[in-house]
């Protein structure tokens, strides 16, 4: 991601059927190495990665395995506190940075929040939020009008809160 990247996010239920709003994504042209998910620790599928025991024998059909392996083909995934799936090297940049620069502990909500390039208030902010809503979708964007194409699909895919992020907000990568 260069500085002059867009991005766009929305805030999401738990309730929300996270795999319709990225597949209306994928279909307006969004690449899943573009999407980054931010999960509150309280969402129903942090609890699967919690409690997933990857040397059971029962890990070729259990549903934590399906869930691990569908949030491996994003660009990232973060629950604070519990963990992180980070596939785009753009995210693992952007993510880590803010995190050796930051007193906040690691994969914590305003951190990495901070590190997709919310301002500190902005991060905090939505962290908060994050523990009401529990589910947060942010959509890397190489123009400024397909952010604003991408905070458009976010709202009308059931986002309680969408918006665009301008070039100066977006991840700081070198």
């Amino acid at each position: 991601m260069t500085a002059t990247s867009s991005a766009a996010y929305g805030m999401y239920s738990r309730h929300s059927a996270l795999p319709e709003v990225v597949h209306s994504l994928n279909r307006a042209g969004f690449g899943n190495e573009d999407i980054c998910m931010v999960l509150a620790p309280t969402h129903p599928a942090a609890s699967v990665v919690r409690d997933a025991n990857l040397l059971s024998a029962e890990r070729e059909a259990g549903a934590s395995t399906r869930l691990i392996g569908w949030f491996s083909q994003f660009g990232a995934v973060m629950i604070p506190t519990i963990g992180f799936f980070i596939r785009s090297q753009n995210f693992i940049q952007a993510l880590l940075a803010d995190q050796e620069s930051s007193s906040s502990s690691f994969c914590g909500e305003s951190g990495t929040l901070m590190g997709l390039g919310f301002s500190r208030d902005e991060a905090n902010r939505l962290g908060q939020r994050l523990d009401d809503v529990e589910a947060l979708i942010y959509v890397a964007c190489k123009e400024s009008n397909r952010a604003s194409c991408a905070s458009e699909l976010l709202r009308r895919a059931g986002a309680r809160e969408a918006a665009r992020l301008e070039p100066a907000e977006t991840m700081h990568v070198a």
